[in-house]
Formats: structure tokens, sequence, C-alpha cells
């Protein structure tokens, strides 16, 4: 009996062996002959261990060979204290900081000598959006929220998760380019209603923005605002990407577009082609609304906000937008071309002050509110923004970190490990909406704890007393400069060139 067992054992492992070769000598033959490839063609069957090796490369240097401090879009140190706060278990760590203070860029904020007490500190006061000129203004709760990012970007759960996180923690929801679906609804959280280029969930058959999906859209007690986005840090000069193979049935009934098919905005309104016209069109939604109405942009230089502001001077303040996201070319939880994510756009250090300076200057600043985004998903980075002199903080990134994601950096492939941008059931399946809502409230609520935080330690009773004065940036090893050094005060009225 052992002796047939081992016949049959040595017919099978000959077999196996067989068809191993056989399967070797395939390769090895489709390799040679192949002229796509140059080490397959010279080296052939091992030639894939490269591509493997390649392909493995970056994960293994996440987890293995970076410290934590050296990875890039976000480091494993940021991920990690996203992670804690988004559980509710605290910002502490022991023996000393592992941020390098010397490293130009770096933010110091300027500890008072004499900090609030407890009893003396106030609560962060929410702030109005449009009052005095909507029908309907938007007192907004929170400091940090959710940035712009559509369902079909990101999956049904996430949306879900997403919404019920930001109604239990008090902040809105943008919904990005792709329209107000079911699951941004769910939770009964603020939503800033975003009409991208391509007009999704407003549009006619033609693709054409229409005043009557506006207005159903804006019968919605949930929407708050609409958000006109004219572009985005990642990509800016160029329409959205949503790839064919997350193109569902369901997405495409939502934006009012062929299912299957890459969903490919314009790169710009049709609509709008100077500042007039985007004044004339954000005056339209707000009187066919009743609700505020802001843009959100990129900035590559001085001309686009000084124009804005001259136009919104000679016209009259009614047309002004309500509030302005400026999104830093550092943005970007979507699809994009790399050498537009590269390249493209300033980033938010330089941006926000340029924006803010131009509104004060024209004497704008009170009238129009200033959301500010661009990996801007720590308490400090988010802290610093204040300073600079914005109303607001979205990000869009720290609220997938909150969700788990892990930084595989599949956004666009439809294959994301941990749910959050795959419409793979078997995918989605990992990210179980009544876990994840909890760590959206906790990191959003955590945001702005950690922000007062940081405020009273500055001598400021509350957040929104943060000002320039309050934070130094690292310019040179052992050297820092104050941000109101950097960046003084204008003067109201005062005229600046465009650069």
């Amino acid at each position: 009996m052992s002796g047939m067992l081992g016949v049959v054992s040595y017919g099978l492992g000959t077999i196996v062996g067989l068809v191993l070769v056989a399967f070797l000598v395939i390769v090895f033959i489709q390799d040679i002959t192949q002229k796509k490839h140059t080490v397959l063609r010279n080296y052939p069957v091992i030639g894939h261990l490269r591509y493997f090796l390649e392909k493995q490369g970056e994960y293994f240097r996440q987890y293995f060979f970076m410290n934590d401090r050296e990875e890039l879009p976000f480091n494993r140190a940021t991920r990690g204290w996203v992670y804690r706060l988004a559980k509710a278990e605290g910002g502490v760590i022991g023996f000393g900081s592992t941020n390098n203070t010397n490293e130009p860029g770096s933010i110091l904020f300027v500890n008072h000598p004499y900090p609030v007490l407890e009893e003396d500190r106030l609560p962060t006061p929410p702030l109005a959006i449009g009052e005095g000129f909507c029908k309907e203004p938007f007192l907004a709760r929170s400091i940090v929220n959710i940035s712009g990012m559509s369902f079909g970007a990101i999956s049904e759960p996430a949306v879900r998760a997403l919404s019920r996180g930001a109604a239990l923690a008090g902040c809105w929801m943008d919904t990005g380019e792709g329209g107000l679906s079911p699951f941004h609804l769910e939770g009964n959280c603020d939503v800033i209603m975003q009409i991208g280029t391509a007009n999704y969930g407003v549009r006619d058959r033609d693709g054409n923005f229409s005043a009557e999906e506006v207005k159903e859209v804006a019968a919605r007690p949930q929407v708050k605002a609409f958000e006109i986005k004219l572009s985005q840090g990642a990509k800016p000069g160029k329409g959205g990407v949503l790839p064919a193979a997350k193109v569902t049935e369901q997405i495409a009934r939502i934006r009012g577009i062929p299912p299957h098919q890459d969903s490919i905005s314009p790169n710009r309104h049709r609509d709008v082609a100077n500042v007039n016209q985007l004044l004339d069109k954000i005056a339209f939604i707000r009187e066919l609304t009743g609700k505020p109405v802001g843009v959100k942009t990129a900035i590559g230089g001085w001309q686009f906000v000084n124009e804005l502001c001259e136009a919104v001077n000679r016209r009259g303040a009614e047309y002004a937008p309500d509030f302005l996201t400026i999104d830093g070319g550092e943005g970007g939880s979507g699809a994009a071309p790399q050498a537009l994510m590269d390249h493209m756009a300033l980033p938010i250090a330089e941006a926000l002050p340029r924006v803010i300076d131009s509104l004060i200057e024209s004497g704008l600043r009170s009238r129009v509110r200033v959301i500010a985004a661009g990996r801007l998903v720590t308490s400090a980075r988010a802290a610093w923004a204040l300073c600079v002199g914005a109303d607001f903080v979205n990000t869009a990134r720290g609220f997938m970190f909150s969700l788990g994601c892990i930084q595989a950096l599949r956004c666009h492939q439809n294959t994301c490990p941990t749910g959050v941008t795959t419409h793979n059931p078997r995918l989605q399946r990992g990210l179980v909406v009544d876990e994840k809502f909890q760590r959206v409230a906790n990191y959003a609520l955590g945001m702005n704890k950690e922000i007062d935080m940081i405020a009273h330690c500055c001598g400021c009773r509350h957040a929104r007393e943060l000002r320039r004065e309050h934070v130094r940036i690292v310019q040179t090893a052992g050297h820092s400069v104050a941000l109101n050094i950097m960046y003084p005060y204008p003067e109201p009225n005062a005229k600046r060139k465009a650069a």
C-alpha cells in the first residue's frame, strides 16, 4: 500500500514538474519574442522579478524602509496621529518629538508667558456665511469640515459614514462635484452642494446648467450653501476624472451621465469665461436658491483675486461670493495627471496669505468668508491657517484617514483595500459604517479641540483670536520668522500689482 502511494506521489510530482517546465518555456518564448519590454526581451522569465519588486517597492518602503517623517504625501507620523485622534486615543506622546523643528517651513507657535486659564477660555463661536445678503444664511459651527469628495470618487459606505459623522460633530460636508446623493443626506448633516464644470446633479439632458435642478437641490433642508468649483489643487485647469470602472449605474443616474464610461469634466464652466460672468452666476444662484454661494479655486498668482475684488467693488458687495474655498496645489484626494499634481498652482502656504491680503486691501474681508484646504490634516496646520486669516479649514484626506485609509495610492484604480474609494462590494465590506462614523466625528471634534488648545497656549481665549503674530515659520536651521513679518497685514483699500 505504501509503495502504491509512493508511486502516485512520484507521478503527481512528475506531472507538476512537467507543467511548471512547460509554463516557464511558454513564458520564455513570449518574453524573448515580444518587443515592448527591453528587460524581458534580454532577460526572459527572470526579468519579471524586476517588475514585481518595482510594484511592491512602494509598500515595502512605506512599512519597512522609510522613517516616520519621510514619506509623501503623508508620512507615517501624521497618519498615526490622525488614526489615534479618530479612535479617541489622544495625541499624547513620550520622550520627545520626532518632528525636525529646524527644517525650513516648520511651524512654531509663539507660546504666551501667561496662557489662558481654563476658567477664562471661551467657546469658539460659530460664523454666519452670507448674512445680510441671503434669505437663508448658513451658520457654520465647526472650524474643521469635510472637503469635497464626490460619490463615485469615494464609495457608498464612505459617504454614509462621513454624513453621519459630520452630523454628530456639527461640521459640514461638501458633496464634491459628483452631485447630491441620498447618502449625503442620510446623516442629516449640513451639506454644501458643489457645482463642478460638468454640472453633475444640476444639469439637463444635454449637460447644461439647469436652474430647475438647482432649485430642486436647494429645497433639501440639509443643503446650506452652493459652491461653484473653478478648479482644485490636484489639477487646476483640468476637469475631474472618474474612470469607467467606477461609473456604476447608480452613480451615472445621480450625475446624469451614461454608465460604464469615463466621466471627464470640462476644464472650466462653459458659461464662465471672465470675472463678470462668474459674479453674474454667483448672484443668479443666490437669488434662485436664497442660500449662500461661494467659489472653490486653486491660486496661481495675484491676478485672479485682485480682479475679483475690483469687480465686486465696482458692482457692489451683493455680487461678492459669500465664501472663497482656497485649495493649495498640494491638495488632491482623487485622480490627476502627475504633471499637474506635482507642478501646477501655489501651495496653500503661499496662496492663502495672498487671498487674505487681497480681501483686506479691497475692504471685502468682512464680506467674504475664507475656507482653506490643501493637506491641512493636523491641528497645527489648521491653526496656522487661522493665524493667516482663514475662517474655516476643509480637509478630505484627513477624513479619509479617519475612515481607515492606509495611503495605498490606489484611489483611481477601484481597488482600494480599505473600501474608501472602491465600488467593489467585497472591498467595501471592510468599511463598517456603524463603526467608522464615530471615528469621523472623533477626528473633527478632536481637531477643533486641539486647535483651541494651541490658541490657549498662545494667549487667546478661543481659536478665532489667532493672528499672524502667533506663529513663526522656520527659514533656515536655527532661524525662524514671525508670519506677520513675512506677510505684514496690508492697509485696507491699498493696491497691489498683479504677480
